[in-house]
């Protein structure tokens, strides 16, 4: 089973972009049939995906965080990233990294991020 450690700024101030990323170890990124994805959970809310990058490089995104979601991985480090664009306080969240094999099944999480949005 793979390790997930997630890296990233736990204060973004509203407008920018929040860039998490995740570093994959016990495994790499491009094991076959893996899916590396991001997961959210709001405050007094349930978990929320994100989306996925794909063992092909494939990205995956739910349609209501898409327009300001990318996903991108760096198969040299076995890393894959989120970046979040134009940020509100809605965003603030503890966001998660997690692995499974096959999208949106989830065999692994990262420890978690607590992100505030605040200016």
């Amino acid at each position: 089973q793979v390790q997930l450690q997630e890296s990233g700024p736990g204060l973004v101030k509203p407008s920018q972009t929040l860039s998490l990323t995740c570093t994959v170890s016990g495994g790499s990124i491009t094991t076959n049939s893996y899916y590396w994805t991001w997961i959210r959970q709001p405050p007094g809310k349930g978990l929320e995906y994100m989306g996925a990058i794909g063992y092909r490089g494939g990205t995956y995104y739910s349609p209501s965080l898409k327009s300001r979601t990318s996903i991108s991985r760096n198969t040299s480090k076995d890393q894959f990233t989120l970046q979040l664009n134009s940020v509100t306080p809605e965003d603030t969240a503890v966001y998660y990294c997690a692995a499974g094999f096959g999208l949106r099944t989830v065999g692994s999480w990262g420890q978690e991020t607590q992100v505030t949005v605040s200016s």
